[in-house]
């Protein structure tokens, strides 16, 4: 629950005794179509994970913002996204703004949404468009689904202004759910919405796939307030109206758009630790699927207003959730939210940070929420008024390994220091490909030094703060580490 490139910077570089030296070049138009180029599959890694993949069979990691809710998506905004070395735009949009009125599609919107896209493609940025819905929409005061296609049946609905997810609850949201879910009419309506997104971003090279739901909810029969009832009700819906849902979104995303990939969501309870009870869902695209996973990661007693207790549990319970059903159907998973309100407070900084270091452990990538200045956006921005990292948010903004020729093992980064490691086994692809870092601008103002311990020989480029690493042929299982300190 969320209770929630123009500017280059060119690092200077170092590299150890043994690593050969190149002069930093800005990067080649091949480099930047490859920055941006869709993870063309998965492969999986030895300790049974599901990873995304690109056609040079490098394991790739994706982390970026979320934007577009309310904001408009600037050029500007997306080159410091860029620039800060995220690779990933979770763009959410919504079908009140597609079809404001019934069978009438907005073509300023959705001409709007091309012009992001390309944004994105011009900064090496991969978009995710996220279908989002907040108390299913503008008949409740939220957004998400138009009012037109709202259906309460007379039923009141009194929100709550201290908190707004108990909205969910009201007896008329829950017949508009209902009726979404169930009515022919509907069903058919949202299906057509999503085909002509699908076709009017299709082809972009930076369209990673859509989000198809987001925050799932549904009916809650009796008490909608009692934990029962609502577990009950989540596995009710995550086997029954929901995957009937997605099977139709898959579809109709399909009928345009061959190569998109198409991610499912599942209810919020995952962020109270219980596991999906979604079934698998068949990918119509011939050969390879592209299904993925896009839990979202929020601890309700955050989202609440609390600080977070590290004592309490709840990343332990979340990974231990989540961690199942990508497993079980092969799937890569990519949190598509995260993130506290403030990080002020010595609990909600620490949640930043266990996140941070826990997301790798079982996720390709994630988005933060949500990429704003403060005050513009309240707490939740990443942001503070000078547009450098939020108090307690600058994790999120640390270096990273976003391509890795071979299997990559642990990541660390001491912000006292400006130390990186990554740790990496060398593979088949290895002396073939770049393993690439990001090195953000916040982290290394003065450039950087990489070298890669372990492998004499190896050739580092650094440009467009990215570092390239292409270590020499070894044999196959080699244990090499590459590290990145600051220049003095």
């Amino acid at each position: 629950m969320r209770l929630r490139r123009a500017a280059l910077t060119l690092l200077s570089f170092f590299l150890a005794l043994g690593t050969a030296l190149l002069p930093e070049t800005p990067a080649s138009a091949e480099a930047r179509a490859e920055a941006v180029a869709v993870p063309s599959g998965t492969v999986t890694t030895p300790d049974g994970r599901v990873r995304f993949a690109d056609r040079q069979g490098r394991i790739r990691t994706l982390r970026g913002l979320n934007l577009g809710k309310t904001d408009t998506v600037t050029e500007r905004r997306v080159a410091r996204l860029a620039a800060e070395g995220f690779t990933l735009l979770r763009l959410n949009i919504q079908w009140e703004k597609v079809e404001p009125h019934r069978g009438r599609y907005d073509t300023a919107y959705l001409r709007y949404l091309d012009r992001v896209l390309d944004r994105a493609d011009r900064h090496g940025v991969l978009v995710l468009v996220d279908w989002h819905q907040d108390v299913f929409g503008p008949a409740f005061g939220h957004n998400g689904i138009p009012a037109w296609a709202t259906r309460t049946d007379g039923l009141p609905f009194e929100p709550d202004p201290d908190d707004w997810f108990s909205d969910y609850f009201q007896p008329a949201v829950q017949a508009a759910f209902t009726h979404l879910y169930d009515d022919p009419d509907l069903r058919a309506a949202q299906a057509e919405a999503y085909a002509r997104v699908a076709a009017t971003l299709r082809g972009h090279r930076s369209l990673l796939g859509y989000d198809l739901f987001n925050e799932p909810f549904g009916p809650v029969p009796g008490d909608p307030t009692d934990p029962a009832n609502q577990l009950a009700a989540s596995v009710a819906l995550e086997q029954g109206r929901l995957p009937a849902m997605y099977r139709r979104l898959i579809q109709a995303v399909r009928t345009v758009d061959r190569d998109a990939w198409l991610f499912v969501e599942p209810t919020v309870l995952v962020g109270q630790g219980v596991p999906t009870s979604l079934p698998g869902f068949a990918d119509p695209r011939p050969g390879a699927g592209r299904i993925g996973y896009a839990p979202h990661f929020y601890d309700t007693a955050v989202e609440s207003g609390a600080d977070w207790d590290p004592s309490g549990g709840f990343v332990e319970r979340y990974e231990a959730a989540v961690g199942a059903y990508p497993a079980a159907h092969r799937l890569p998973v990519l949190v598509g939210e995260w993130g506290p309100p403030r990080a002020t407070t010595p609990g909600n900084a620490e949640l930043i940070r266990r996140q941070v270091k826990s997301m790798p452990g079982f996720a390709s990538g994630w988005a933060m929420w949500y990429d704003c200045d403060a005050p513009e956006g309240g707490g939740y921005c990443v942001r503070g008024t000078d547009g450098r990292p939020a108090p307690g948010k600058e994790p999120a903004f640390e270096p990273y390994a976003r391509a890795v020729a071979g299997t990559p093992g642990t990541e660390s980064y001491d912000p006292a220091t400006g130390a990186y490691r990554l740790a990496l086994t060398t593979g088949r692809v290895t002396h073939r490909a770049w393993t690439e870092i990001t090195l953000p601008a916040t982290a290394y103002p003065d450039g950087a030094r990489v070298a890669a311990d372990g492998v004499p020989g190896a050739v580092v480029r650094i440009a467009d703060g990215i570092a390239r690493v292409r270590l020499p042929a070894t044999r196959p299982g080699t244990q090499v580490t590459v590290v990145v300190t600051p220049r003095q």
